[in-house]
């Protein structure tokens, strides 16, 4: 088959991401993982998945999904740009008596970027996330719509994402239900996630 291209995916080591690695692979992409650092989970307490993505466990996940399926995996350690936009934020928000979106504002200045840089360090074209939400063009422009599952949709969560990422943005899951998402890992033997 030949390759659509090169895509870099985000993969936090849970299932969303998981599939939609696959699926871009199944797809005919050549697919690179990458798994970003946001924090030290070790020195807060835990390292194991229960305490969020990014773990050590995660990592571990996300590595295993690669090389089970013949694609690279890398690390990017970005919990120093983490720390300062997103942790500073979300508690000066609280402080404020206002309550934070940490989602919103990682996604907007810190994750797509970071993912974009790498990608273009690495070659690749495109970059993927594991989202529940949908990019279409409409009048010359790139628009977030909700994806199908409307009690997993995670458009509000893109919102400030730049037009020259969405460009090269794809967003696999978008056009599924997460009861899909978990038929397909089991299919592919992923239970772990």
């Amino acid at each position: 088959m030949e390759s659509k291209g090169r895509v870099l995916v985000a993969m936090s080591g849970g299932i969303d991401s998981s599939v939609a690695a696959v699926l871009l692979h199944e797809q005919g992409y050549e697919v690179i993982g990458m798994t970003m650092k946001t924090w030290d989970y070790a020195s807060s307490g835990g390292d194991k998945k229960e305490t969020g993505c990014c773990s050590l466990d995660s990592i571990n996940d996300a590595r295993h999904i690669a090389v089970s399926l013949g694609f690279p995996h890398y690390i990017l350690d970005i919990r120093e740009e983490f720390g300062d936009s997103v942790i500073d934020y979300f508690t000066q928000e609280y402080v404020d008596g206002r309550t934070p979106n940490p989602c919103v504002m990682c996604n907007t200045h810190i994750k797509w970027d970071a993912l974009l840089r790498r990608a273009d360090q690495l070659g690749c074209e495109f970059i993927a996330t594991g989202h529940y939400a949908q990019i279409r063009e409409e009048g010359g422009r790139h628009v977030i719509s909700k994806g199908v599952d409307a009690l997993k949709d995670q458009s509000y969560v893109l919102w400030g994402v730049s037009q020259s990422s969405l460009a090269r943005t794809i967003l696999p899951l978008g056009g599924l239900t997460k009861a899909r998402i978990r038929e397909m890992a089991t299919e592919r033997g992923f239970v772990d996630l």
